[in-house]
């Protein structure tokens, strides 16, 4: 017997099951207003240079911009340049200047405030020669998600899953609040980092509460239901961010709800199946008692005592091996292929994903509209990578939607810029294919690996699609260089993750989950004896062939 066994014989899926998968998974959701909230704090209005200050010209005059700034192929002003002294010859109809000396900003700039009142761009004049620090403030959040795994997960073997959690409700609560009160930019990324840290945190520990609660029928549709709430969140921060436009009162909207998380959190029990591998028996069978009470099964919540609830888990126990660490992933040729493979796949997909939700300036639409679009495609997409893994397969799905990804970005690339609803629809498709793919790699990788390393494989995993996320807005900076790297970069990595596997991963659909990593390697050996077989059967039915009286008679 097992401890779903026993979950199911506690009322399976229930009133407490649904309750509390219901509220982890809104915190999850407001999680992805955070991921993309600096699509609307760090938003680039429409800026040029301010006028020098030894002149005394009212700054919104036309005249005096048409004087002093020049324009650029478009007919817009110059956001980086100004001329040395006013051209005022310019003001006279169909004259032109060639040839007149330009300066940089040197007394800073005029924003457009018709759509962002302030964002930390125009606090922080992160314009020009520092445009590239915004990137870099988005880079930061992300190395802080990549610390938050390895700090919150280790967090959570040794302490359990509720306090990380816990703490990490109070830790962006009160470092998303902060950081709306101070007025420096290296306050802004440090509370930026810490807020990252939290999204490891309060993902990591609620997936971990939500799976070790469910019985096994119902952790498929747990699964899909994060990754919905992850899509709800990006609708909400288009929603939010429409109606709070200043940055420092929506970064206060989004930050300010974790408070309340954090105080509802402290009634949420600790995973029974964590406290009894801990030694913690008496608080787990109370917490079980608690489940059978609101699953309407008091009466068989009475009868539980120590020695019913180890009998469920004995198996467990025998099960679990304190020796694995990360070299296994390494050590034998199926595994270290897996490994390889994954990390390319995990990678990939991270920094095409982050790549595109976090640029969405770019299309030249509304910047809100763009927003809910992107979190709209991801509701059928999933819907369709759902069925597909269903009756197709895990690793057609998986590359096809990759591959399928790669390309909308490059063909992006051909699409006229005048164009933009069609380069808008084509970047949402993308969008959608490589959100759907995330969530088919997540079950993909968990049974790829044997169950002794499952986890760690996973976590290893999961840490490559941290650092795609801190890559993507790295790579974003090479447009400078040609506005057609940032598109080559993202489409390229994801149609070779694509192809990585359909060439070096297996199909898992309908196969038994392997326990060993021994196992897996007679899986392997296996496979290989039977492709071995099936060609010498072909080259026998060959032969037979060769000596028949039908070829002769030809």
């Amino acid at each position: 017997m097992a401890f779903t066994d026993l979950l199911d014989a506690l009322g399976g899926v229930g009133r407490f099951q649904l309750i509390y998968t219901g509220l982890l998974l809104l915190p999850c959701s407001l999680l992805a207003c955070h991921n993309f909230l600096q699509n609307f704090t760090a938003a680039v209005p429409h800026h040029h240079c301010q006028r020098p200050a030894n002149h005394t010209a009212t700054n919104n005059s036309g005249a005096w911009l048409r004087a002093t700034v020049p324009l650029d192929q478009h007919g817009v002003p110059e956001p980086c340049e100004r001329f040395t002294e006013p051209q005022w010859a310019l003001l006279s109809p169909n004259t032109s200047v060639h040839g007149a000396a330009t300066e940089p900003c040197k007394d800073g700039w005029v924003y457009d405030r018709s759509v962002f009142p302030s964002t930390i761009v125009m606090e922080w004049d992160l314009v020009c020669e520092a445009r590239t620090l915004r990137d870099l403030a988005q880079s930061i959040y992300m190395a802080g998600v990549l610390l938050g795994a390895a700090v919150f997960g280790s967090l959570a073997d040794r302490l359990g899953r509720k306090a990380p959690l816990v703490w990490s409700y109070l830790q962006l609560a009160v470092s998303g609040a902060t950081m709306a009160y101070f007025n420096s930019f290296s306050a802004y990324c440090i509370f930026r980092f810490l807020m990252g840290m939290t999204f490891s945190g309060i993902i990591l520990n609620s997936l971990s509460l939500v799976v070790e609660w469910m019985p096994t029928r119902g952790r498929t549709i747990a699964g899909i239901l994060l990754g919905y709430s992850f899509t709800m969140g990006q609708l909400v921060l288009a929603g939010v961010a429409y109606l709070i436009r200043p940055w420092r009162w929506l970064q206060l909207a989004v930050s300010a709800p974790f408070l309340m998380f954090f105080l509802y959190s402290w009634w949420l029990p600790e995973s029974s199946r964590w406290l009894l591998l801990h030694g913690k028996s008496q608080q787990a069978v109370q917490n079980l008692r608690l489940v059978a009470a609101m699953n309407g099964k008091k009466e068989e919540g009475e009868r539980l005592t120590m020695e019913v609830v180890h009998s469920y888990i004995q198996s467990e126990f025998a099960s679990v091996r304190a020796s694995n660490s990360v070299l296994d992933l390494f050590r034998s040729p199926a595994i270290r292929k897996v490994t390889c493979c994954l990390m390319v796949v995990w990678f990939s997909n991270s920094v095409a994903y982050y790549g595109l939700a976090m640029d969405l300036q770019k299309f030249g639409l509304s910047i809100y509209l763009v927003q809910a679009l992107f979190g709209i495609i991801d509701i059928p997409a999933m819907l369709v990578a759902t069925t597909s893994m269903i009756y197709v397969g895990r690793r057609a799905t998986v590359a096809s939607f990759l591959i399928l990804a790669g390309l909308m970005i490059i063909v992006n690339m051909f699409v006229p810029e005048d164009l933009q609803a069609l380069r808008t629809a084509q970047a949402a498709l993308g969008k959608g294919c490589l959100a759907s793919s995330f969530i088919c790699v997540y079950l993909f990788t968990g049974e790829l690996y044997p169950t002794e390393i499952r986890q760690m494989g996973m976590g290893f995993a999961s840490v490559h699609a941290r650092l795609g996320g801190l890559a993507a807005p790295l790579v974003t900076t090479l447009g400078e260089l040609s506005p057609v790297l940032p598109s080559v970069g993202f489409g390229a990595t994801s149609v070779l993750a694509g192809l990585a596997v359909l060439c070096f991963l297996t199909e898992t659909r309908n196969l038994p989950l392997v326990e060993t990593i021994a196992a897996m390697e007679r899986r392997v050996k296996g496979d290989r004896s039977k492709k071995d077989a099936s060609k010498k059967s072909e080259e026998i039915s060959l032969q037979q062939l060769g000596a028949s009286p039908l070829k002769e008679t030809i």
